[in-house]
């Protein structure tokens, strides 16, 4: 017998055991009496046993195909039940969309995004993992993931879809602190408490001779401190907006600002794409051309 047999193999068998019938068995599976009795037959070589008794007017399981049927029946129908009944089987987007982002896409506009995804598409549920780290998808199971574009991906396996082409960071500043210290000449100004970006220092173009009140990784953090007075933050334009919009933060020195790379959105490049993938990519791309303040 051999180590591995064929699934379809074992449900055309089945098939032709509960209809008793070869062309019973073709008509249900969409197939010829000719293909599912080749099938049978390829069945009954790897298992080295003859499995049905034919005759002119009837099919009956042999002492073997007895045994093989008890063994396999329910396993059989039981993986078609599933396989059916998968999420991508459906008609809609359904299952799980396991996705990972940067804190700070989270803390601002995800949130929002994910309500009105899932309202559109009830039957997705969503698992999402924020992180600063470089998640590997594969890996670690994810479907999708929201990164900064801050180049060319390498990975061949991912396909990289742009949602938006580029951002810009910008100086920004609490009114209370403003009517407090006045408004700075630029970036030379020693009277200013700084609060800087550590990995974009060098891009915002700080003199050397200027020594930032707090250097920090995270957006958030330094838009916390900005928004309770505590000096002048450099920051993304999605991040620092609804705040400039409600009053808490005034753009100064708008002529200094510093292009960075978008946002993309990575998934499998492994076609056919899952219905739930597809469907949170293009539900992206249409929320971002009309919402995203860059």
């Amino acid at each position: 017998m051999d180590a591995t047999i064929d699934l379809g193999l074992l449900a055309n068998f089945v098939e032709v055991a509960d209809a008793a019938s070869f062309s019973a068995a073709a008509r249900a599976l969409g197939s010829t009496t000719a293909t599912v009795s080749r099938s049978v037959a390829k069945l009954e070589r790897a298992v080295g046993s003859r499995l049905f008794h034919r005759t002119t007017r009837r099919v009956s399981l042999t002492t073997a195909g007895t045994a093989l049927y008890e063994r396999t029946a329910r396993h059989v129908r039981a993986l078609a039940h599933a396989t059916k009944e998968a999420p991508e089987h459906q008609s809609e987007p359904a299952g799980v969309l396991k996705l990972t982002a940067p804190y700070d896409l989270g803390a601002t506009f995800l949130g929002s995004v994910i309500a009105r995804f899932t309202m559109l598409y009830p039957k997705v549920q969503v698992h999402a993992e924020f992180s600063s780290r470089v998640v590997d998808l594969a890996a670690e199971g994810f479907d999708v993931a929201l990164r900064g574009e801050s180049g060319r991906h390498k990975d061949t396996s991912l396909t990289a879809r742009r949602l938006v082409p580029r951002g810009e960071l910008s100086l920004y500043a609490a009114p209370g602190y403003l009517a407090r210290r006045g408004s700075p000449r630029g970036l030379e100004s020693p009277d200013h408490d700084w609060l800087v970006a550590e990995p974009l220092r060098r891009a915002f173009g700080f003199p050397a001779t200027i020594t930032p009140r707090v250097l920090a990784n995270d957006f958030l953090f330094l838009r916390g401190i900005a928004t309770s007075g505590g000096g002048i933050a450099t920051l993304p334009s999605f991040i620092a907006q609804p705040y400039v919009a409600s009053g808490d933060l005034v753009r100064v020195l708008p002529s200094l600002r510093v292009d960075v790379g978008g946002l993309v959105l990575l998934y499998s490049s492994t076609r056919p794409l899952a219905r739930k993938i597809s469907a949170f990519r293009d539900f992206m791309i249409e929320v971002m051309q009309r919402e995203w303040v860059g």
